[in-house]
């Protein structure tokens, strides 16, 4: 497993509340959807990403990370796992102090990076799940 129950609860109370959705459209029967209401009945600001930039639960969406224009806490990913390496990284430059990889998404060389340069991050685990077992 990546991400131990102690780095999860860290992620989920003391990175902040500001949660980037890679992967978040306006589209219900997808999973992100549901896990970014949950993300905001626990008090998250979420952030749509996605190419269409859609407006999702009442928030203004972004084409990619790097399009928006403020500090992100936590990013996290719903994208294939070939793809989310890439967003791993996009992550890291952004400044954000977690990346989060839903369940499904796995890349071990990205999880590699992103810890190496000092950025918390599981892989694999739903914050949908985690948010009332460990906040």
């Amino acid at each position: 497993m990546y991400g131990d129950d102690a780095t999860v609860r860290k992620i989920l109370t003391e990175s902040g509340d500001t949660w980037a959705v890679v992967g978040l459209s306006s589209n219900r029967q997808r999973a992100a959807y549901g896990v970014a209401q949950v993300l905001q009945r626990f008090g998250k600001r979420v952030v749509p990403v996605h190419p269409k930039a859609e407006t999702v639960h009442g928030e203004q969406g972004y084409a990619s990370l790097a399009d928006i224009p403020f500090d992100v806490d936590v990013v996290d990913v719903f994208v294939n796992s070939d793809l989310a390496g890439g967003v791993a990284d996009e992550a890291v430059a952004k400044g954000a102090k977690a990346v989060w990889f839903q369940l499904g998404v796995v890349d071990e060389d990205a999880y590699a990076r992103t810890r190496a340069a000092g950025v918390d991050m599981v892989m694999d685990r739903c914050p949908a799940i985690e948010i009332p077992r460990l906040a």
